[in-house]
């Protein structure tokens, strides 16, 4: 695990937090570690043409107080001082931030470290359970999030500290396996002769699987937005948009479920994003529970493993304030990711 030093464990308050995704960007001060977080409201980072516009209009410009650090969860590879995000065209450069904002100290994290992070600490008010299961105290735990991408990371437990574990797990392979997979299958678009999660389980992939059923059963599409097919298939007013949520709610499962097995994940599997918490009533139907346990030979074990939708409006924020206010609780490797004046 990452060997924590007592200067790895202290960043100065006050510090500016922030989720950058590839469509919104949200922000947060923590003035302290005993305070809330003072949160900004969310927004589209499609109105800002840099990272740095953003916090200067949005954030620094609406308060007295100044950051003496910062901590980013950002939707994409921490790598070298230029840190390009996944799904948006801003560019994250740490030292020139530091000399704008008067900064001693920058953190760029994993976006899915953060929700990651959020998992440690949720507590029961700011998770839903879907199906039976109990967490296992101390035991490895999994955050799975369809949003704009498909989003992974692990969390294990060792030597009293919670160490993320990111990754690029959206996109492993899915494959057909009933005879309606084979038929919707053929009309998803392979990337070089493979169809990966990412594809179906996330806002895009959703309008990707609604095409592909309705080109499987010789219909029109009505919808190209998630949004419009999400509605559709909750109040059930398109029978197409209905069997894409139920066929998603499924695919998820399935996902989740081959994580938990990586992980060994007693502690839950965490889903978290928008989509997730606008669909519980399809998870809390019975496809997705079915489609995580059906992994025989280890269906038994499955089916003790609790599974959440995460609940908390700010998670990511959640879990970077959880990290900031306690650095020594987590095992998050710093190196390569942290400037300092």
């Amino acid at each position: 695990m990452p060997n924590i030093t007592d200067q790895d464990a202290t960043i100065h308050f006050p510090i500016l937090i922030g989720d950058i995704g590839g469509t919104n960007a949200r922000f947060a001060i923590l003035v302290d570690a005993y305070a809330q977080p003072k949160e900004f409201p969310i927004i589209a980072t499609a109105d800002f043409e840099t990272i740095d516009d953003a916090i200067q209009s949005s954030v620094l410009d609406k308060t007295s107080v100044q950051p003496r650090s910062a901590i980013f969860a950002i939707a994409g590879p921490v790598d070298g001082d230029e840190i390009e995000l996944t799904n948006c065209p801003w560019v994250v450069r740490p030292r020139q931030m530091m000399e704008n904002f008067s900064l001693d100290d920058v953190i760029v994290l994993n976006d899915f470290e953060a929700q990651a992070l959020a998992a440690a600490a949720l507590d029961a008010e700011n998770r839903h359970p879907i199906g039976a299961g109990e967490i296992e105290s101390g035991a490895s735990r999994v955050v799975l999030g369809p949003g704009t991408g498909l989003g992974v990371a692990g969390l294990v437990y060792s030597r009293n500290h919670w160490i993320p574990v990111p990754g690029e797990g959206g996109h492993v392979d899915l494959g057909p396996r009933t005879t309606r997979d084979g038929a919707v299958f053929p009309h998803l678009e392979p990337i070089e002769g493979r169809i990966s999660a990412e594809q179906v389980l996330c806002g895009r992939g959703l309008v990707n699987l609604y095409r592909a059923v309705c080109l499987a059963d010789g219909l029109n599409p009505s919808f190209s937005t998630p949004q419009a097919i999400t509605a559709a298939g909750l109040d059930c007013s398109n029978s197409a948009a209905t069997e894409t949520l139920s066929l998603f709610a499924t695919y998820l499962g399935r996902v989740a479920g081959d994580l938990a097995l990586i992980f060994m994940a007693r502690g839950g599997v965490f889903l978290s994003g928008g989509i997730a918490q606008k669909i519980i009533p399809v998870l809390e139907q019975p496809e997705f529970r079915e489609a995580f346990e059906d992994k025989a030979p280890h269906s038994a074990m499955l089916r003790s493993v609790p599974t959440f939708v995460m609940t908390h409006p700010l998670a990511a924020l959640f879990g970077l304030a959880s990290y900031a206010r306690t650095p020594v609780r987590f095992g998050v490797s710093t190196e390569g990711r942290r400037w300092r004046a």
